[in-house]
C-alpha cells in the first residue's frame, strides 16, 4: 500500500534522483515477490525517450536490474517501448489516464518474446499504464503477463 514510508521514499524516488532509495525499494520488492510464481523475464515500463531526457532516468528500470539479479531472472528493457509521449498520470481522473496511454506503448520489432513476463513499476493507481503496456505484450504473443509494483494506491 502507498503509506508510510513509501509514501515519502517513491516521491523521492522518482522526482529527485534518489538512486540508492530505488536500490532499498527493489530489495523490498525482492522480499515481496520472493515466493511468486517466476516469469520467464522481468520488463521494466518504459519512460518516453522525452522524459527520460528530462528526468535522466528511467525508476522502473532502477527498480527492475537489482530485481532481476536477486530473483536470478532476466531483465527484457528490450521488450517494450513507449511510442507516445503522455501527459502526467498524477493530474488525470481515471478515465483520463485510460484515454491518455491507449496505444501509448509497443513491442520492439524483432524482440524474442517470452512466455511469462513480469511488467515492473513503481506505483500503480488505476492501472492504466500496467494494462496498456500488458496489451501490447499480449498482442504481440506473450500468453501471461504480471504486474509488479513497489506500491499501490487504494
Amino acid at each position: 500500500m502507498y503509506r508510510t514510508p513509501l509514501d515519502r521514499l517513491l516521491p523521492r524516488a522518482k522526482f529527485h534522483g534518489d538512486l540508492a532509495g530505488l536500490r532499498l525499494l527493489s530489495a523490498v520488492m525482492g522480499d515481496s515477490f520472493g515466493r511468486a510464481e517466476r516469469p520467464e523475464a522481468l520488463a521494466p515500463i518504459p519512460l518516453h525517450r522525452d522524459r527520460l531526457r528530462r528526468r535522466g532516468y528511467d525508476q522502473a528500470l532502477e527498480l527492475a536490474r537489482p530485481l532481476a539479479r536477486r530473483l536470478g531472472v532476466p531483465l527484457r528493457d528490450d521488450l517494450l517501448r513507449r511510442v507516445r509521449a503522455t501527459a502526467a498520470q498524477s493530474r488525470l481522473d481515471a478515465g483520463a489516464r485510460r484515454r491518455n496511454l491507449r496505444g501509448a506503448f509497443e513491442v520492439r520489432a524483432g524482440a524474442s518474446l517470452p512466455a511469462h513476463v513480469a511488467l515492473i513499476d513503481d506505483v500503480m493507481t488505476t492501472g492504466a499504464t500496467a494494462r496498456s503496456a500488458a496489451l501490447a505484450l499480449r498482442r504481440a504473443g506473450v500468453q501471461r503477463v504480471d504486474v509488479w509494483v513497489c506500491a499501490r494506491v487504494p
